[in-house]
């Protein structure tokens, strides 16, 4: 017998980090809610959440299974100056995903954009 994931249960997956609500830029990787909106945080913008709402799309992987996208953030105003390295994606009381980016200096009262990126679920094999 093979292995199988329904695509709808990689989307419900997908769909639990398009319900973000906030991007934020940081200086070393999160592990909580409070380390990407605080301790690490140097710079953030809001999301609109849900899939196909204008910040998230959910469609079919660009090898095998699904992807998120996360359109890109533009001009997003940096509060605190540092090194970027990561990404995260948090709702009101959980860290939804993390990932790395291009390290980068960011200067307190410019802006940086977060260009447009991928989250991958790939097929059983």
């Amino acid at each position: 017998m093979a292995k199988f994931i329904p695509d709808a249960a990689m989307d419900a997956a997908l769909a639990v980090v398009a319900a973000g609500n906030i991007l934020t830029v940081c200086s070393a990787q999160p592990t909580t809610r409070t380390e990407a909106i605080t301790t690490y945080k140097l710079a953030d913008i809001a999301l609109t959440p849900g899939d196909g709402n204008g910040d998230f799309t959910i469609g079919n992987g660009d090898a095998s299974g699904r992807k998120l996208a996360v359109a890109q953030q533009a001009d997003i105003p940096i509060d605190t100056s540092g090194s970027a390295t990561h990404i995260a994606i948090c709702d009101g009381t959980d860290l939804l995903l993390v990932t790395t980016c291009t390290s980068q200096a960011l200067t307190s009262g410019g802006t940086v954009t977060v260009p447009t990126f991928d989250y991958e679920i790939a097929d059983v094999t």
